[in-house]
């Protein structure tokens, strides 16, 4: 961490002197803008307040529902297509764990990597380093139905051939959520102050060591900020993996590598389409399982994202 130098305290002081001075020149157009940010930020206040207690309605409104099914049996008894009081979720958590371990374990070396790139090492005068940061930016934007069709055109078949299996699904949405990382990515990287990677050059380390004891750390925070919303996206994808094999009735624990599988999303929307109202009850409390799923995952990276804040 940059420490605050005689020179660094002079100069905020002189920049706080000097707003100061404006600002009393310019006082009456200052209320206006005091009275115009507090109405705005009232406002979104107001706004932010009427979507917590929408979201908290309907949550609530999701447990009060599936309350008669949410217990073990949900969790431990596998898919039913003729007795919902005996049918649960197990082979699609099974599945969706797998699905996205598989995209954590791609998309933060993958996406660290590419930022670290783009940021520290790539010239931006070359053409190659341009089409790269285009592409990037644009596949931020692409539906995720067509990455479910690149995913069945050269992971499942093509050239990779791995067949309808829950590494095919992890692949699929790994780049589909890929963009998304780096970006976030690159952002902490610039955010990290100049003064930490000078200080490490002029005490003698090199460019690789900076990065990887001073830039990548203090650029953590950030980074797992990425991650966290990458990964909330990735739990709710449902339409490019039913397109790379994700069935909706599997009665075996599924296997990276083999076999078929499905995932919570398209397992409660095969439930919800279905006219008996104990499959409906059974796809509201599959909806809890798998917002549980969500915030005990983004908990651990929330916690693990401040400790690093803390170290820095």
């Amino acid at each position: 961490m940059a420490l605050d130098t005689p020179t660094t305290a002079r100069t905020r002081l002189a920049t706080s002197g000097a707003r100061a001075a404006t600002l009393e020149v310019f006082g009456e157009a200052d209320r206006n803008d005091r009275r115009f940010n507090s109405l705005f930020k009232a406002l979104l206040l107001m706004l932010m307040s009427i979507a917590i207690l929408a979201v908290t309605a309907i949550v609530l409104w999701a447990i009060a529902r599936g309350w008669p099914r949410l217990g073990m049996d949900l969790l431990t008894q596998g898919p039913s297509t003729v007795n919902p009081g005996g049918a649960g979720f197990r082979t699609a958590i099974f599945g969706t764990l797998w699905v996205i371990g598989g995209v954590i374990l791609l998309i933060v070396p993958l996406g660290v990597g590419a930022a670290v790139y783009l940021e520290e090492y790539a010239d931006g005068t070359k053409w190659w380093n341009r089409v790269i940061e285009l592409n990037i930016q644009n596949l931020a934007g692409v539906p995720s139905i067509v990455f479910g069709i690149l995913g069945l055109a050269f992971i499942v078949r093509g050239p990779l051939s791995l067949g309808p299996v829950a590494a095919a699904g992890s692949l699929t949405i790994a780049l589909l959520v890929l963009p998304t990382v780096i970006l976030a990515s690159r952002e902490a990287i610039r955010a990290v102050p100049p003064s930490i990677r000078e200080g490490s050059l002029a005490l003698g380390a090199t460019e690789w060591q900076t990065i990887r004891r001073q830039t990548l750390p203090a650029a953590v925070p950030g980074i797992l900020t990425g991650v966290i919303l990458s990964i909330a996206r990735a739990v709710g994808e449902a339409a490019p993996l039913l397109l790379v094999g994700a069935v909706t009735f599997v009665t075996f624990d599924p296997q990276p590598f083999s076999g078929g599988y499905s995932v919570l999303p398209v397992q409660i929307y095969s439930y919800a389409t279905r006219p008996q109202e104990d499959f409906k009850v059974l796809a509201i409390a599959g909806v809890v399982v798998m917002l549980v799923i969500v915030v005990v995952m983004n908990s651990f990276a929330i916690w693990l994202r401040n400790r690093y804040e803390n170290k820095v």
